[in-house]
């Protein structure tokens, strides 16, 4: 009895994860969402372009236009996206908004689609998309650096948080604002 107490006071003393380990598993998860709503996009006609567009500079053959070309993209593009939350945390960690996270979407489009087109064989440029493609891929990167940029600014917050303050400033506000109703009334 004694020994399952002391096994369940070490489980709950586990050491918390260091802020860019988090970052690691927010870059993974949310490229590997990215990746698979992309695809589910790819497979309705949202888009032209699938996963695997990320396979195309360096692998050769017809099978990464097929199902498993579009899995292993997937996971490619969750392994990349490790990297891009771990530039977002040491560039933009410290600003705690949507905005941020938003025009990080915007530029990683604009870095994928037109600065490193020329690395994509067979890609049609930004004016040669169609519509679909255009509206549904700018779209994905702006959610993407959304979860990307306020997943890891709200870990930055939470680990640079005062010691003692467990809440944030919005509850602090509301807990102000419900104490002066109640001396109001």
């Amino acid at each position: 009895m004694q020994d399952q107490d002391r096994k369940i006071k070490q489980d709950n003393k586990q050491k918390p994860q260091s802020f860019t380990s988090k970052c690691v598993l927010i870059g993974f998860w949310g490229g590997l969402i990215c990746g698979v709503i992309s695809y589910i996009a790819y497979l309705l006609n949202f888009t032209a372009l699938g996963p695997a567009l990320i396979l195309k500079p360096w692998v050769l053959g017809d099978w990464k236009h097929e199902l498993l070309g579009q899995i292993v993209g997937i996971f490619a593009i969750a392994l990349l996206s490790i990297l891009t939350a771990l530039v977002y945390k040491m560039i933009l960690a410290r600003w705690y908004t949507m905005w941020v996270g938003i025009c990080y979407g915007v530029v990683l489009w604009f870095v994928v689609f037109y600065v490193l087109n020329p690395i994509f064989p067979g890609l049609k440029s930004i004016a040669d998309f169609d519509k679909n493609t255009l509206v549904t891929t700018i779209c994905l990167y702006i959610l993407y650096g959304l979860f990307i940029g306020y997943s890891v600014s709200f870990e930055y917050h939470e680990l640079n948080q005062p010691e003692g303050n467990e809440t944030s400033g919005t509850d602090e506000r509301r807990a102000q604002d419900s104490t002066e109703t109640e001396t109001q009334s």
